[in-house]
């Protein structure tokens, strides 16, 4: 698969680092051809160094790897360059005091499709840490790590449940691109627990088989009353 990445830093490091050792083709752009060339040489192999419009161009997938609000910006430029291709958000719009910045308004996925409205945007990547990332494979507990995946088009979801698995993790379905804000949303939560609280964020859910209580258990009804259980807590 042919991959454009837009942006240097750890994020770009990261994903493509991973892409590359799987035998795909890496583009990296950016503004500055200093950091693009460095980076395209830290991670070697097919990875090589190009401008914005470059990257933008050469990719069948195009990593938007940009602070929030600078990626719908250059996509904004790039716009006719991205037409019909996979526009991937891994960005976090979580501001002072781990707000959402996004609140009330469309998420940055929305911003990033509305931005170039001839890609097919699709949201991952974005609940962990770069660092996270950067594990050959990410793994905890023997099981793989799961990332959400949020988009509307299937060809495009195929692909980066591809490069998902490229990673070492396990692609889930997360919905449409309109649930995009629920990842993001997620993702602050989790920063504010992890940084804010050192909570273990992972220890607010349990396990699967207890989600919709035991005594719904394996019961052709579980789904029905796991959805009106939970709507009974808010009357």
């Amino acid at each position: 698969m042919r991959i454009g990445v837009l942006g240097t830093g750890n994020m770009a490091d990261a994903l493509a680092t991973h892409w590359v050792r799987a035998g795909h083709d890496v583009t990296i752009g950016g503004r500055d051809a200093y950091h693009a060339e460095r980076l395209a040489t830290r991670i070697g192999g097919s990875a090589r160094p190009a401008s914005l419009r470059a990257a933008a161009e050469s990719g069948q997938v195009v990593l938007v790897a940009l602070p929030y609000g600078a990626g719908a910006e250059v996509a904004r430029d790039l716009h006719t360059a991205l037409e019909g291709k996979v526009l991937l958000d891994c960005s976090n719009p979580v501001g002072p005091g781990f707000r959402l910045l996004t609140e009330g308004g469309p998420s940055a996925a929305q911003q990033l499709a509305a931005a170039a409205p001839g890609a097919h945007v699709v949201k991952a990547f974005n609940l962990c840490h770069e660092d996270v990332w950067r594990m050959r494979p990410p793994v905890f507990g023997g099981r793989p790590l799961a990332v959400p995946v949020c988009g509307d088009d299937e060809t495009a979801l195929r692909r980066v449940r591809e490069l998902v698995r490229d990673v070492g993790c396990e692609p889930v379905a997360g919905g449409g691109l309109e649930r995009a804000g629920l990842l993001e949303a997620t993702a602050a939560l989790f920063i504010a627990l992890w940084v804010g609280q050192g909570a273990d964020a992972q220890a607010i859910a349990p396990p699967l088989a207890y989600a919709a209580g035991a005594s719904h258990q394996e019961t052709e009804g579980g789904t029905a009353a796991f959805r009106q259980g939970f709507s009974g807590q808010n009357r």
